[in-house]
This record gives C-alpha cells, structure tokens and sequence, in this order.
C-alpha cells in the first residue's frame, strides 16, 4: 500500500503487518501475522556455500542438516563449532551462520560437489549440480531391511504433524516435517517457509543431539511432511537413512524413482484413514 512502512527484518518466526480486508461490501483496516521469510548465507571456514531462503530459527541445525544431506560433513564429530557471524543489533544480523571444521579435520565442499562450488540456491533446492541418482546412491547406501511400519502409525504420524506447526496455525504460511521412531514416538519437528529447510532442521536436531550415523539417524523410521514430497525430500531421508516418508500431498516422478532405488517406501496423499504407496509397499503393514 501507497506510503506504508517496508516490513523490518525479524529474528522471530511471524512478523505483524497492516492488511486491508475485504469482507463483503465492508472495508477495514487491521493488523495480520505472517510468517518470517529471510536469506540465510551457509559458510564453511568463512567460506560461502549455500544461500537459502528460510524462516529464522534453529539455523544452526538448518546449516548441519543440509551439510549432512549434501555429503559434506559425515556427523557432528567433523564439525567444531556452529554460530552466527557478526554482533546482536547490526543490521541483518543472524542471516549469516559459519560452520567451522572440527580440530584435526577440515569439511571440503569440493570434494562432494564434483568439483563445483554452491552459489545462490533456494530454500527448494537441494541437488542443484548432481549428476543424477546415480550420483547420489553412489554415497547414500539403499535402506536396509526394517520391519514394516502399520498404515494406521503412519496416518497417525500424518495426523500429528499439524499439532507441531503453531506457527502454521497462526499464518498458513509455513511447512512443517517431523521424523518419528519406533511406535510413532516424535524425535523432533521444524517449521520452515521451504519444506526442504524444515526437513534439513529436523535432520540437523538429530545430528546435533548425538545421534549417530545412518541408518535410522538417531532411530528415525519415518519423516512426515506436509505439502507435496520432491526429489529433495527423498534425497534427505536417503541420506539419514530413513527407511518411509509420508507426505500429505503427491509425489513427484522423480522422487518415486529415487525412493524405489533407495529402498524407501514413499507415501502420500496420507489424509484422514486414507494413503497412497508409491514405492516399497513391502514396508507398509496394510490392513487391521
């Protein structure tokens, strides 16, 4: 609107803004919440290696589940600190976060990116510069066998998701994803204005909490996320070992190719007491 103030960076998830509503033939003025959309520059050793657009909040992990995801760090044992660069109060402080290789190791991009340094990508971006699925089985092992997860856990899985996204519930402008273990017990949940950005926190809590190394990072059997599930969603439940991620939307092509090759059982339009399998439906115990 003509002469009004440009909306102020935040460190938090919402910020307030002023919106004409419409209602009918009635016309006012009032004030609306809407979800927090920020660049966020990824730096290893001072150097820049990613670019995404995120909603501020729990960036550290955001920073270690995209490395891990990418290849570039195996674990938190290969990483010696994570922080953001600059001081409190300067002006775009916190969208500048720099992972620092842990003492005796050195975290090399180049080594994992086929020789091709990450410029500006996208909070939907996550296999810019791969060579294909080839490329990425080739360091991300096909899931192994686990015993298979009831339809019913899955829908509950499903279900729950939207308990776990209150900023969702304030301005619908937000996607969430959450990993779950055994009996569908929550490990941990994200939102993010990029579903990629909030499967990469989730991934990153587990990482940062100790959790080990694939397969099942930390006991996680299935990640559930809202919206539809990409090539970049499966590429990460690949990478954590994850062995069934549910979605309540569809599919793309490419991300059942890859979940077929992974060993991954892709689920989706997972609503209500209803689900689709589109890949490994071995892994799904249908029926009572």
């Amino acid at each position: 609107m003509e002469g009004e103030a440009p909306i102020p960076l935040r460190t938090g998830a919402t910020v307030e803004v002023e919106v004409v509503r419409v209602d009918g033939g009635r016309v006012d003025r009032r004030t609306d919440v809407v979800a927090v959309e920020e660049p966020l520059e990824i730096r290893v050793d001072g150097e820049t290696v990613a670019v995404t657009m995120r909603t501020p909040g729990s960036d550290g992990d955001l920073a270690l589940g995209f490395l891990f995801a990418e290849g570039m760090i195996a674990g938190v044992r290969d990483v010696g600190s994570v922080a953001h660069c600059g001081r409190p109060g300067e002006e775009g402080w916190g969208n500048v976060i720099d992972v620092h290789s842990a003492g005796g190791h050195r975290i090399d991009p180049e080594r994992v990116l086929e020789g091709r340094r990450w410029t500006t990508t996208t909070s939907a971006c996550g296999v810019c510069g791969r060579r294909g699925i080839e490329g990425l089985l080739s360091r991300c092992a096909p899931v192994g066998d686990a015993q298979p997860i009831p339809a019913a856990e899955v829908l509950t899985c499903i279900a729950r998701l939207g308990s776990l996204q209150p900023v969702f519930a304030r301005t619908g402008g937000l996607h969430g994803a959450a990993t779950f273990a055994d009996g569908g017990s929550l490990l941990a949940s994200a939102e993010d204005v990029g579903r990629h950005n909030a499967v990469d926190k989730v991934v990153g809590a587990l990482l940062r909490r100790g959790g080990g190394a694939p397969p099942g990072l930390a006991g996680a059997r299935l990640l559930a996320v809202s919206g539809r599930t990409s090539f970049e969603i499966v590429q990460k439940a690949a990478a954590a070992g994850i062995a069934v991620v549910a979605g309540v939307s569809a599919p793309s092509s490419l991300a059942v190719e890859l979940a077929r090759d992974a060993g991954i059982a892709l689920v989706g339009f997972a609503r209500g007491d209803r689900l689709n399998v589109y890949a490994h439906p071995e892994r799904i115990m249908m029926g009572p």
